[in-house]
């Protein structure tokens, strides 16, 4: 599933190309796309068509665009969603492709904006807008504001800031760990302590800081938890650089090219290969019905008698 880094190349390629463009018309190509739209709120083609977009938006894995009023277009990628920008005259011979966007930009044009996801998990939808309930800036938008910047869609409130967030609080992401007695790496993937770390990533982070991914939360201490956090932001900031990580066509950007990041993993995926730090061959274990991969030297699991103090 995209993590952080890939959805921030999604949107940081669709900005220039959405902001300040106005819907001209809507294709809704399979209504399954819609899962997450309430129909209660209006019709979907009918609530887009003519409204002007205004910024691209994201917090964590969410990503949405305000088109004025209270209301913004909601993306969830899913497993396999993509957002993809077209010309107009582009064939549009994809068969998985769910809803299309055609919109008219001041600069550019006639431009399109294809929703393809082969699994049909991601969705789009129009979502009312609600207040941040810290009163700031509510999701990173690469310093383009406007009266709805202190607001998010409903169905993204109850996510938590990601760790590049400006508006991050480290102090609170500490104490969250302090409070918790279950796995670190549950916690890192809570989306409701912090948003935009998912499996790939977490593991990434804890082989930085030789961490288990099964050492209690509360075990770790403030300074480790902050070396945690900084391992967190440096993973994540390395991934965005290369683009994020593609395993396979499904994960791409907004012009269909793939991330690098997957050549510069250390952990995730490498069971049976030599750690990159000391040799021993990492391995893959079963977590929360996934996996975690880990360096059986590395990263053994410490189980003090009480939490460190430092």
């Amino acid at each position: 599933m995209p993590e952080l880094p890939e959805v921030e190349v999604v949107r940081a390629g669709l900005a220039p190309a959405v902001t300040g463009a106005r819907v001209t018309a809507v294709d809704v190509l399979d209504v399954r796309a819609l899962t997450r739209h309430d129909a209660a709120s209006g019709d979907f083609e009918a609530l887009l068509t003519g409204a002007n977009i205004e910024a691209a938006v994201r917090r964590g894995k969410f990503l949405w665009l305000p088109i004025g009023g209270d209301r913004a277009i909601v993306g969830h990628l899913g497993m396999s969603g993509q957002l993809l920008l077209r010309t107009p005259d582009h064939p549009g011979d994809d068969r998985h492709a769910r809803i299309r966007l055609h919109l008219e930009h001041p600069e550019y044009g006639e431009l399109r904006v294809d929703f393809v996801d082969q699994r049909t998990f991601g969705s789009l939808a129009v979502d009312l807008l609600v207040p941040a309930a810290d009163g700031e800036i509510a999701g990173f938008s690469a310093g383009v504001t406007g009266e709805w910047s202190r607001s998010l869609p409903s169905q993204v409130a109850h996510i938590a800031r990601d760790p590049i967030d400006p508006a991050f609080s480290d102090d609170a992401f500490v104490d969250a760990l302090a409070r918790r007695v279950s796995a670190v790496k549950r916690v890192l993937l809570d989306q409701g302590v912090v948003s935009g770390i998912g499996n790939i990533y977490a593991d990434e982070s804890l082989w930085l800081v030789r961490l288990h991914a099964e050492q209690p939360a509360a075990s770790l201490g403030r300074r480790r938890s902050r070396e945690l956090l900084a391992a967190v932001r440096e993973v994540l900031e390395r991934a965005l650089a290369e683009g994020g990580t593609s395993f396979d066509a499904q994960y791409v950007n907004v012009n269909g090219a793939s991330g690098y990041f997957a050549h510069s993993l250390n952990a995730y995926g490498r069971a049976g290969l030599p750690c990159p730090r000391c040799g021993t061959s990492m391995v893959r274990e079963p977590f929360m019905n996934r996996s975690s991969h880990r360096c059986p030297r590395c990263q053994r699991l410490r189980m003090p008698r009480h939490a460190a103090s430092t």
